[in-house]
Order: C-alpha cells, then sequence, then structure tokens
C-alpha cells in the first residue's frame, strides 16, 4: 500500500501508510505561507480493503469548517464521486474501500494545468477567439487570456476571471462551461451578447499555486485577491498583468469566479460597500441577480457574506477594487466545496459537471444588463 502526492495539485505528507485502517496524513502549507486546505493524493494497493483514511491536521486548516463536507474521490481522474467523510477532534476521516489498485481523493475535482493547456488550446480554434500571453507568472508560466468577440468602441467590455485561490477548481470548471457556450455560434444568447460586447477572460490567475497544490496563495505566498490595490511585478504579476490590460480596454462588467468552503450554496458577493456605488449601480446588480434568480434553481441570494456598510468595502479585493475603478457592476461568484443544499446530490455533491452548467448559466443575467452598462 502506497499514497502519493508527487504530481500536478498533489497534496498530503504521509505520516502513517502501514495499515489500511489506520492511514495518518496531514495537509502541506501553501508555498511561502502557513495557510493550507487543499488535499490530493493516490493511494494505491489497498483494493477491496476497507481504508480509514485521517488527515490529521484538518483542524487547524484555514477554514476548518467540516460538517457535512464529502471528500471526492476517482479512478480514471474523469468521474469524481464523493465518498464517506466525518470530522472528529480536529481530524478528517475518509472511510471507504476502492474497488481498484489505484484510486485519487481529493478536497475537491482538480483542473489540472495539462487540462487548462487543453482548455486555451481548444478555445483558439473558435474563429470568435483570440488568444493572448499577457504577462508571465512568479515562476516563469504564462497567463493566458482570451478575447472572444471583435473589440468595437460601442461594445460593451465584459472581464471574468477565475481561480485567482487556486485550490477553488470548481471556478476553472465554471470558465469551461461558458467559454463553450460563448463559442457557441448557434445559441442565440451568445449571437446577441456578441453584438453587444466583448468579452476578456482569464480562466486560471494562479497557475503556480494551483500546480503546487495550494488553496488559496500564489508562488510569493500572496493572496492574490488581495493584492489589487497595489498590485506588483515581484510578488503579485498576475494582478499586475491583468489591471494594466484592463486600464488600456475599460471594464464595463466584471466577474471573479471563486468557490466558498463554508457555505454550501452558490451566491454573488457585491459591491454595495464601494464609496463609487450608486443608483445606477445598484438597478445594475438588482437585475443581474433577479434575472439568475429567474433562471437558474442552482443560484440564491438569501444565504452570503455580509454586505458592507457604505464606503466601507475592502478595496484590495479584485470585484470591489475593480468597481470602484471602472465605475461598472461587479461581482464575487461563489460556489461551494461542499454541495448545493437547496439541490443535493448524494453521489457527486456540487461537482465539474454543475460547475460547467453553472458558468453557461451566467450569460443570461449578463444578456439582461448588457444594454444598461
Amino acid at each position: 500500500m502506497k499514497i502519493s502526492s508527487n504530481f500536478d495539485s498533489g497534496n498530503c505528507k504521509v505520516i502513517s501508510a502501514d495499515s489500511h485502517d489506520n492511514i495518518q496524513l496531514e495537509i502541506r502549507t501553501d508555498t511561502n505561507s502557513d495557510k493550507f486546505q487543499w488535499f490530493h493524493f493516490r493511494l494505491t494497493g489497498a483494493e477491496g480493503y476497507p481504508c480509514r483514511i485521517k488527515i490529521l491536521n484538518a483542524g487547524m486548516a484555514a477554514y476548518p469548517s467540516w460538517d457535512d463536507y464529502r471528500a471526492v474521490a476517482s479512478y480514471d481522474r474523469i468521474s469524481w464521486f464523493r465518498v464517506p467523510t466525518s470530522y472528529k477532534d480536529g481530524v478528517l476521516i475518509i472511510n471507504h474501500t476502492p474497488e481498484y489498485n489505484s484510486i485519487f481523493y481529493a478536497y475537491f475535482a482538480p483542473y489540472t494545468y495539462e487540462q487548462h493547456l487543453k482548455l486555451i488550446s481548444t478555445a483558439q480554434h473558435s474563429d470568435l477567439c483570440v488568444l493572448e500571453i499577457i504577462g508571465e507568472t512568479i515562476q516563469g508560466r504564462d497567463i493566458d487570456m482570451i478575447t472572444v468577440g471583435s473589440p468595437d468602441d460601442y461594445k460593451k467590455k465584459v472581464w471574468i476571471i477565475a481561480r485567482q485561490h487556486p485550490g477553488e477548481t470548481m471556478a476553472e470548471w465554471f470558465m469551461q462551461g461558458l467559454m463553450a457556450r460563448l463559442f457557441d455560434e448557434d445559441d442565440a444568447v451568445t449571437r446577441l451578447l456578441l453584438e453587444k460586447a466583448v468579452f476578456y477572460l482569464v480562466p486560471n490567475m494562479n497557475i503556480d499555486g494551483g500546480i503546487a497544490g495550494n488553496i488559496r496563495f500564489n508562488a510569493a505566498g500572496v493572496d492574490l485577491n488581495r493584492a489589487w490595490a497595489e498590485p506588483s511585478l515581484k510578488s503579485s504579476p498576475e494582478v499586475y498583468y491583468v489591471k494594466k490590460y484592463m486600464e488600456n480596454t475599460g471594464v464595463d462588467l466584471f466577474l471573479d469566479i471563486h468557490g466558498d468552503e463554508t457555505l454550501p450554496y452558490n451566491f454573488v458577493s457585491g459591491i454595495e460597500g464601494v464609496p463609487a456605488y450608486n443608483s445606477r449601480l445598484e438597478d445594475l446588480c438588482k437585475t443581474f441577480v433577479n434575472d439568475w434568480l429567474l433562471i437558474n434553481p442552482d443560484f440564491q441570494d438569501t444565504i452570503k457574506y455580509p454586505i458592507n456598510e457604505p464606503g466601507k468595502a475592502n478595496l484590495t479585493i479584485a470585484s470591489k477594487n475593480v468597481a470602484q475603478t471602472f465605475n461598472c457592476p461587479a461581482f464575487t461568484i461563489e460556489m461551494p466545496f461542499k454541495d448545493n443544499k437547496d439541490m443535493p446530490d448524494m453521489i457527486f455533491g456540487w461537482s465539474p459537471e454543475r460547475a460547467i452548467k453553472f458558468g453557461e448559466s451566467v450569460l443570461h443575467p449578463i444578456m439582461q444588463v448588457v444594454n444598461k452598462l
């Protein structure tokens, strides 16, 4: 029996793997950080054995809200299903009997760098798409940006970014669904939107962190979603290059795609607390939210983060900073690591497939506000 994590997005430290019913692991910290949460490892040699896998330091994780959480597992790294998981006295326990000799367990279904490269390579075959490398990460990897539609002065500029927090992999699954629909020239919503808007998409903001198996930080130990007030070429080039490009294009609508470790719901965090917030932005934001509520039961607007008091938003956060800088509507979109409690799925929980569909659906509320931007 062996536990390994020496692969893209792998994260675990083996404390003991001598007995199938008492496998003991810990999660490694993020690069240049003392925070941790993401885990992803392979178990081999345990086919048919009832395994009890203990993650000993789960109680010290960045977000130790493990109630109602179930880990995901896969034999082929394509289909990820939920496995029995419990939490007691600071220890996360996975109880599962593998049906095959090799199985992968993870915090959520991974979206690897290889999958990212495939997504980008597939996208560039669309006549609607232009691929650009707008900069490099801390470790010298390309920052991919995709422009969908023909830029024109009269068109609205819609910016959508994902995975500032690399372990929130559901964000890139969301982008996969969004992009597939944007490239569908037979989709009436897409055709209408591309007559009125051009889309600037960054599917993975934190490639280094994703490869390292980080939950939240880049290779310099920086939380990119707290770097928007003063992005640095040295420590947060991912934000620096994106914001610089935004200054050239302008922004009329901004969406930042994330996952939430605690709340078992899909929701948005708005911009009510930014100094620039006014009746125009309020109307646009309400229209966006209300339309999404009408067309997608996976979305709700009741359980969410507290609304900032007027003028007290944290302007280091992407959605708040962009809204203030460009006087535009902006949202942080959150999906669960657990399940959508409103529409639970006992086998898969919140899954890549549902995140993909959720990404497709966001074009509807964009369509409802595009004429008013």
